[in-house]
């Protein structure tokens, strides 16, 4: 399948829902009373937690709020279309039922149900579109990986292939022939990966699900991937020709963290949404859960909020790109076909206000 044919579907989508939810949701930024650093799913690494200690935190972690339905209705009524929710981060813990690794959600927690499992059968209920983030080269949990010079400071002792192939490999091939359709496999940090490993990945991904997209981060420097991921919260000056995706947090951070209250509001996700679409791209607004399952109320608030404009103005999004020309200081502006849409935010004669 050509790349044009594959892409389809997410530049008429637009709008998705990232999901940052693993053990670092335990913690919450915070680690024996010190905060570990700027990112809450970054934990481990900022605070050089011990594999062993971290590995605790799985016998803790019962998520008895987890409502797969009830993620995926907030997500249609927020006007997503798709949802990238996360196997495995950094850590190397997977919030799945693989059979690769034992170091996982149904093997070592209370819970021991595969919350991956239940939002493909809730997605596939509401229409929307399932896909996965996964680690790809970071992996702090497996002494082969990179990331983790804590416990495994010897670079030199380190067989990043044999990771490669035993569990990177095999974990993708688990996640993209056990859940029915993934929408696209969202990689991150490509680190150790090789040019071949990298092409490798894609190949496989398109190999198991022909529709399946590929990020850029698959392996940046290597010209990877279906479309382009871009930094963390970072919307370009102007418009790109390719497809691209950024991904945006509500306050400062991806992963749900105690200390981090700095919420945007929702005016100004929704320009954020709207410049994102103007320049051609992909919005992807990130939510953190707590341990218990449940989504933080201040990002239900916004998430509903804009679930109310985008009812009103959905055809503005869906299928949208750059217009021939700009709103200027009047706006932001988009286009599908023969339309343009203006997205104003201010009334004549009005400061522009997106606090």
């Amino acid at each position: 399948m050509k790349k044009s044919e594959r892409i389809d579907w997410f530049k008429e989508a637009r709008f998705g829902m990232f999901i940052h939810w693993g053990l670092y949701s335990i913690p919450a930024g915070e680690w024996k009373g010190k905060k570990g650093g700027h990112y809450g799913e970054w934990i481990m690494s900022d605070a050089k937690i011990p594999r062993a200690e971290y590995e605790q935190l799985a016998q803790r972690f019962n998520p008895l709020r987890f409502d797969a339905d009830g993620w995926v209705n907030l997500a249609k009524d927020t006007g997503m279309k798709y949802i990238v929710a996360m196997p495995k981060h950094h850590d190397g813990f997977s919030m799945y039922d693989s059979k690769i690794s034992n170091y996982n959600i149904v093997a070592t927690t209370p819970f021991k149900r595969d919350p991956m499992k239940e939002l493909a059968q809730a997605c596939q209920k509401k229409g929307l579109r399932l896909c996965f983030y996964y680690s790809q080269a970071q992996d702090w949990h497996h002494p082969n990986a990179a990331g983790n010079d804590w416990d495994y400071p010897d670079e030199s002792k380190k067989d990043f292939a044999r990771y490669f192939k035993e569990k990177v490999r095999s974990q993708v091939k688990e996640l993209l022939t056990r859940y029915g359709r993934i929408g696209l496999m969202w990689f991150d940090t490509p680190a150790k990966i090789s040019k071949k490993q990298s092409e490798e990945l894609t190949a496989l991904v398109h190999k198991l699900q022909p529709n399946c997209l590929v990020n850029s981060r698959v392996g940046r420097h290597h010209g990877a991937g279906d479309y382009r991921e871009m930094g963390d919260n970072e919307i370009p000056e102007g418009p790109i020709e390719e497809p691209w995706e950024t991904a945006i947090t509500m306050n400062d951070t991806y992963a749900y963290k105690k200390s981090d209250t700095n919420w945007k509001s929702s005016s100004v996700l929704i320009h954020k949404l709207v410049d994102t679409v103007s320049k051609g791209g992909n919005f992807l607004l990130n939510v953190g859960p707590k341990p218990d399952g449940t989504i933080p109320i201040p990002s239900v608030k916004r998430l509903k909020e804009i679930g109310t404009w985008m009812k009103e103005n959905k055809e503005s999004i869906y299928g949208c790109g750059k217009a021939s020309f700009g709103g200027g200081m009047v706006g932001l502006t988009t286009a599908k076909n023969d339309k343009v849409y203006l997205h104003t935010f201010r009334w004549p004669g009005e400061e522009i206000c997106l606090a």
